[in-house]
């Protein structure tokens, strides 16, 4: 039975220091399911002086230990899989065997990839006389979003652990479940006490104490632009490295002499994948203005047998939204779009056909938006694309990078080398070519107002590292 009313600190279980929780509510039925507790500034602080104590000499350990332990973890995951993938599922929505595969997966992914990266890195480098040594930065505060909640984690927690960091962990209070899991499954692979803390909270309270301590080192968060200009304004006056991963507009471009049938259909089926609710999803598609009915009628097919339903049922396409917050706002800006002109293709306010409750969003297409719309504008974060059209290839360059977003970019061609040429001048820390997906060893992260810092692979390991030179260290 999975502990919901105790953080995990010091390596152990233990009480909040004043009791308060929240109920959390299944977006499939609005339902709420158990409770769950909610922290404080003197959890923080218990997290905090543990994880302090515990870097004196994790920090110390050798790469064999912590490949040791990276393989214990593994093993001990995989095993958990299932149960993490219907956590997932019941407490955001995603249909059970996506989060299953994708969702509990990309945890299993992001560790394993950590573990190559572990075994490989070169932590001392000769410079000329000098030696440059990669250090852990010390403790680590993270919080993490409720969206792709294992997929967030492991990619914070897995270098974190593999630079012989130290961790306060926050998740989201609409997703506890699978990051408690994974404190269990922390524990029991043997990680040693004060090296992973979980705390859970709400953001202004424990996600504003963990960005305000002086004794954490770091603070990665993944979240909403807003929120992160507010963890780096906390941030700021103890100077602690601030790694951000936020929101996105990302633009999908199709080039003339693309196969449109075969680009239009994979981008709407990756943005109505979770839901919408994906940092990097590509809620713009940008087409030559000639072809925008041809695309819509194509986009519009998709839309039409993409099933909205209960998570759990055999057929569905997509779950609800995470909650009643998330799609009131989406319903405000579906209205929003066609207040605006923009041509309503497929889905439209209100629930989907069939369904009387639960926060299910209809999978909604635009067509001929233009860049100056809110819908082209505001990150939705749901199953809603737009549908803009350029003039020619520079036109749309231009648009993609009209936003003041830079996450992720997408690019359908005629030939690789005509998505090259595009991909260069995009101005995004992630381009798809040819609707090929992206690859854990390949660096995540965002330009702009999507962030700074990088996940995933070496270099989301060396988001934890300090970089240090010793002078005379190779001097004859």
């Amino acid at each position: 039975m999975v502990n919901r009313m105790q953080f995990y600190i010091d390596g152990a279980w233990v009480d909040p220091a004043v009791k308060k929780s929240t109920a959390v509510v299944n977006p499939a039925t609005e339902e709420a399911m158990y409770e769950v507790a909610l922290g404080s500034k003197a959890d923080v602080d218990k997290a905090v002086a543990a994880a302090k104590r515990a870097f004196a000499t994790f920090s110390q350990t050798s790469r064999e230990e912590r490949v040791a332990l990276f393989s214990k973890i593994i093993e001990i995951y995989k095993g958990r899989l299932k149960e993490i993938g219907a956590a997932v599922s019941d407490e955001m929505g995603a249909p059970l065997p996506m989060a299953e595969k994708l969702q509990a997966g990309a945890g299993l992914g992001h560790l394993m990839t950590t573990l190559d990266v572990l075994k490989n890195y070169h932590f001392e480098e000769p410079v000329g006389t000098a030696m440059v040594l990669r250090e852990p930065i010390g403790v680590v505060g993270m919080i993490t979003p409720w969206n792709w909640p294992l997929n967030q984690i492991a990619c914070k927690v897995a270098p974190a652990l593999a630079a012989g960091c130290t961790m306060i962990l926050k998740p989201s209070e609409f997703t506890p479940t699978s990051a408690l899991i994974f404190a269990e499954i922390l524990h029991e692979a043997g990680v040693p006490k004060g090296v992973f803390n979980l705390v859970n909270g709400l953001g202004p309270e424990v996600g504003a104490a963990m960005s305000e301590h002086p004794d954490i080192d770091m603070i990665s968060f993944t979240g909403s632009t807003r929120a992160g200009i507010d963890v780096a304004k906390r941030a700021a006056p103890t100077v602690k490295r601030v790694s951000q991963e936020l929101g996105g507009k990302s633009p999908n471009v199709i080039l003339e002499g693309a196969d449109l049938t075969k680009a239009v259909t994979g981008g709407v089926m990756h943005m109505f994948n979770n839901s919408g609710q994906s940092c990097n999803a590509p809620s713009r598609m940008i087409v030559p203005a000639s072809k925008m009915k041809e695309v819509a009628a194509i986009a519009k097919a998709v839309a039409d047998k993409t099933k909205a339903g209960d998570p759990r049922a055999e057929g569905t396409t997509i779950g609800p939204v995470v909650n009643r917050g998330q799609w009131d706002k989406i319903q405000g800006l579906i209205k929003k779009g066609i207040d605006e002109g923009a041509t309503l293709v497929a889905g439209g306010p209100g629930l989907p056909e069939g369904v009387n409750k639960g926060f299910y969003v209809r999978p909604t297409i635009f067509a001929d938006v233009t860049p100056d719309m809110t819908i082209a504008r505001e990150e939705i974060f749901g199953p809603v694309l737009t549908i803009i059209g350029a003039k020619d290839e520079a036109d749309a360059v231009k648009i993609a990078n009209d936003t003041p977003y830079g996450l992720a970019g997408y690019v359908s061609a005629d030939t690789v080398e005509s998505a090259r040429r595009v991909a260069r001048q995009i101005r995004a820390g992630n381009v798809n070519l040819q609707g090929v997906p992206n690859d854990r060893t390949a660096p995540f992260g965002g330009y702009k107002q999507s962030g700074n810092g990088r996940e995933w692979g070496k270099y989301g390991l060396e988001d934890f590292l300090e970089v240090k030179a010793v002078a005379g260290f190779n001097a004859a």
